[in-house]
């Protein structure tokens, strides 16, 4: 069965066509959902096609209405004009043969394998310290963006860069040797990433103070931030580490792979996974050649200093560049490599990077120079760029120890689920490890879909206590929807129904059915715009409108046997979305809670 907005779509395309001999595209026709104070299910938007046709909108809306239920008996009960907008109403029979054709479709909304590849770059953390909160939003929206991909039927490849070179790895090295006295991960009982990051924060304390000495003696800040003896110190050992000297070197591999522990530790307790890592380290040289070919190009020029740059002001940027007058690369020369690499690796049609807002700057220009040089990666560069996550008493830092680290905050949302599970007495009868599951399985759920829920362009502010009311704008609230709906279905057994003895339907369920019609183009659309938020907001609102329905009318003691097993039905399909929807987002959904 086609969906019905398209479908709708595809009927006024065919009136235009043979009435007005107008031929409009699918993308020029707006159909929305009925405002609720007008009677109507689906609204078709008029003034764009009356402007064409210059004809009143109210009187060309009588004659496409009239047109349209007749090209169509049986899908259209009626139609009402309301200033320049169609409102259609959607014949019950119809509903009924869409949820009769899915409700035993556990696939519903998912699309068939394309030929489409889609790479998702997300997490991307520095090994000098554990992922924190601002991590979560961004590895909760790459794996649901790329779960939207898959759903939609695309391959697709999920990687992390992980940047582990550079003067802030040197830092922590750099304490550890000062002030560890040989102590490990293992002989503090410390989470490895939790442990090299403290010493991320030793070194900037140590610093701080060696900084308000220099200025005490009446030396600048911004020299004494350059001769204090510790920025030095790791200024050199950074120097040793790229020419090879092999006690730096396995002093950062040892401390590197304390954090990798820790990182593989967070990311199996969050569902983050990965099909390749990309390490800086082996990356960071990358690029080089593209300097050439791009100087032989004329996309880059020399400056007499011998740096190499680009010149983007006619692109609305500014010069830049791309590599040192000492030979060295940049930063963005990497990306450039990297983009090559990756696509003689996987040649997939959209690279997708999901970094914060912060870096909007560097993608156009990664963008621009990509395409400059022809590479045939660079017309699929997309960056998702979201808002950064702050707390209620601001952004975090973490060179001052202000950091809300990933382990704390899921350790803090277990918490709290554990303590409103048991004020509302909702885990009689589970055994001790059958709660601990359910507090993981709320807590977390909380948390992402917290997250999740958000636009990814906006910025947010995270409040744990917030995130977990049963009764809210919650993953717990959907959750507790679909365990009270597997409940109802542990009682109750599928059986015939004759639809139209099943007829008419309530508001309340015509209600649900039609939300639940629009499921497979939400996941089109919210792929389309990698927006995750789409499904958030769609999950609660099917979870409201089902609760609505269902304190207003039983399913074990419906009015008939055929009432029965249409709610049975709904009952079905609404938990199978439920579950679909939540899984997109990377939460899991408890059968009893």
């Amino acid at each position: 069965m086609m969906e019905l907005v398209p479908r709708i779509k595809e009927i006024v395309q065919s009136v235009l066509d043979q009435n007005y001999h107008l031929r409009m595209e699918s993308e020029a026709i707006l159909v929305n959902e009925t405002k609720p104070e007008f009677t109507g299910d689906y609204t078709v938007v008029l003034f764009s096609i009356s402007k064409t046709l210059k004809i009143n909108p109210d009187i060309m809306g009588e004659e496409l209405g009239e047109s349209m239920l007749n090209a169509q008996p049986g899908l259209f009960r009626s139609f009402n004009i309301i200033k320049g907008f169609l409102n259609l109403v959607i014949t019950d029979g119809i509903l009924c043969d869409f949820l009769e054709s899915r409700y035993e479709d556990p696939g519903y909304g998912f699309k068939p394998s394309n030929s489409g590849r889609v790479m998702v770059e997300y997490s991307s953390p520095n090994t000098n310290k554990p992922l924190h909160l601002g991590h979560l939003r961004n590895n909760f929206l790459g794996w649901s963006v790329a779960a939207l991909y898959r759903a939609n039927g695309y391959t697709i490849i999920k990687t992390c860069i992980a940047n582990d070179r550079g003067i802030h790895i040197c830092k922590s090295m750099l304490a550890w040797k000062l002030f560890a006295n040989g102590a490990t991960p293992g002989s503090t009982g410390i989470k490895g990433d939790h442990f090299v990051g403290d010493f991320y924060v030793l070194f900037s304390k140590a610093l701080k103070n060696e900084v308000a000495l220099l200025e005490a003696g009446g030396m600048s800040r911004e020299l004494a931030e350059k001769e204090a003896p510790l920025m030095k110190a790791a200024q050199e050992m950074l120097l040793a580490w790229e020419a090879g000297d092999p006690d730096t070197i396995a002093l950062w591999k040892k401390m590197n792979n304390w954090v990798y522990e820790g990182f593989e530790i967070t990311y199996r307790r969050i569902g983050s996974d990965f099909d390749k890592i990309y390490y800086e380290s082996e990356t960071y040289l990358l690029g080089k050649d593209l300097v050439e070919e791009g100087l032989n190009k004329h996309v880059f020029y020399r400056k007499d200093d011998g740096s190499v740059w680009i010149d983007l002001r006619e692109d609305g940027l500014d010069e830049k560049i791309v590599q040192r007058s000492d030979g060295t690369a940049v930063y963005i020369t990497q990306d450039i490599g990297l983009v090559v690499r990756k696509y003689e690796q996987y040649h997939m049609d959209r690279s997708i990077y999901v970094v914060a807002d912060e870096q909007n700057y560097h993608f156009k220009v990664l963008k621009l120079i990509c395409q400059k040089l022809q590479l045939p990666s660079a017309v699929g560069i997309f960056h998702l760029s979201y808002g950064l996550v702050e707390l209620p008493s601001g952004r975090m830092k973490t060179r001052e120890g202000n950091v809300v680290d990933a382990d704390d905050i899921i350790d803090e949302m277990n918490r709290i689920a554990e303590e409103h599970t048991n004020e509302l007495g909702k885990v009689e009868g589970f055994t001790k490890e059958e709660r601990t599951e359910l507090y993981d399985t709320i807590g977390l759920g909380a948390l992402k879909f917290f997250l999740l829920r958000v636009d990814p362009k906006k910025r947010m502010v995270f409040n744990p206590d917030e995130s977990i009311d049963f009764r809210g704008f919650t993953g717990p609230f959907v959750q507790y929807t679909y365990a009270r709906i597997r409940s109802i279905l542990r009682k109750e057994t599928v059986g015939k129904l004759y639809a139209d003895q099943a007829l008419p339907l309530l508001p309340l369920e015509k209600a649900v059915i039609l939300a639940l019609e629009k499921y497979e183009g939400l996941l089109h659309t919210a792929c389309q715009e990698m927006n995750p938020s789409l499904v958030a907001n769609y999950a609660f609102s099917l979870a409201k409108i089902f609760n609505s329905f269902y304190v207003e009318h039983s399913v074990g003691r419906a009015e008939s046997d055929h009432k029965k097993q249409l709610r049975i039905r709904m009952c079905m399909l609404t938990s199978t979305v439920l579950r679909s929807a939540t899984g997109l987002l990377g939460i899991r959904v408890p059968e009893r809670m």
